[in-house]
Parts: structure tokens; C-alpha cells; sequence
């Protein structure tokens, strides 16, 4: 639960820390013109509130073997509360899926998936349509990422 409306100075502390989640504390309040106690009062704000939800860092997909990147947009004519905890369950489990979105318009849920090739991305299909009955899935090569986990505009 989001309790908190970042003001100026958060949103400064947030571009930072997007741009590079592994500056020191005192790197980043040097880069928001703070304090060091002050940045850290609010960056812990920030993370109680829920406005950070962690700290990571982005992995080049190719350089690790994941070169394919695949969106599958998926259609069911099922909209139990059962059936949606199973789908959620079994798509959840598989590594390969990164992104998992419940969308409107034509198809219903729409994944990210990376896999090494066309035979991981086939492997990880067969995982889809043998653990949860679907009514369409259609998969979509991309070509080239031209724009890839990009910031938040804040």
C-alpha cells in the first residue's frame, strides 16, 4: 500500500536511483543536495511506504544466453476464480516468463518471455498449453529491443 506523495526532492532521489541503484548513500545525497541523515530519513519513507520495492540490477539478456524475447498474448473462454488461480499459479512457476499482464481487448493476458532460442521458446510454450486449458495463444517474435526497461517518467 502506497501511503506516501513524493514531493520534489523524492522524485530527485527516485530519477537517481533508477539511473544507478548502487550509489552510496553519500552519493546520493550529494547528487539530490542533501544531507546524508536527511536523504536517509527519506529513502526510508520512500521504501516503507512502498514506493521502492527493491533494489536490483539489469542483466543483458543476450550476454547471459537469453537472446529471444517472445510476447505471447493469450485468450480463454474460462473466468473462474478457480481457473484463474491455477493459470496464475502455473504461468508464475515458469522462469522463462519475466512480465505477466492481465489486459484489455482482444486477448486476455499477454506474458514476456525470454528464452535462449525458438527450441527453449518452444519448450516453454508446451509448458503453457499442457498445465491450464487456453483458447488462443499467439506468440510474437521480436526482432530488435529499441526501447527496454526504461525509467519511470516521475
Amino acid at each position: 500500500m502506497i501511503n506516501h506523495n513524493p514531493d520534489q526532492i523524492d522524485r530527485l532521489i527516485l530519477r537517481a536511483l533508477q539511473r544507478d541503484g548502487s550509489l552510496s548513500q553519500r552519493e546520493l545525497a550529494e547528487q539530490v543536495g542533501m544531507s546524508q541523515n536527511a536523504c536517509w530519513r527519506r529513502l526510508r519513507v520512500l521504501r516503507e511506504s512502498g514506493l521502492i520495492k527493491g533494489h536490483t540490477i539489469r542483466l543483458n539478456a543476450q550476454a547471459v544466453g537469453l537472446g529471444l524475447t517472445v510476447f505471447v498474448m493469450i485468450r480463454t473462454k474460462h473466468h473462474s476464480r478457480d481457473w484463474l488461480q491455477t493459470f496464475r499459479r502455473e504461468v508464475s512457476a515458469i522462469a522463462n516468463v519475466i512480465d505477466f499482464y492481465r489486459i484489455a481487448g482482444e486477448y486476455d493476458y499477454m506474458l514476456k518471455v525470454v528464452a535462449e532460442d525458438m527450441n527453449d521458446f518452444d519448450r516453454v510454450y508446451q509448458k503453457l498449453i499442457e498445465k491450464v486449458e487456453l483458447e488462443a495463444i499467439t506468440s510474437h517474435i521480436t526482432m530488435e529491443a529499441i526501447v527496454n526497461n526504461r525509467d519511470l517518467p516521475i
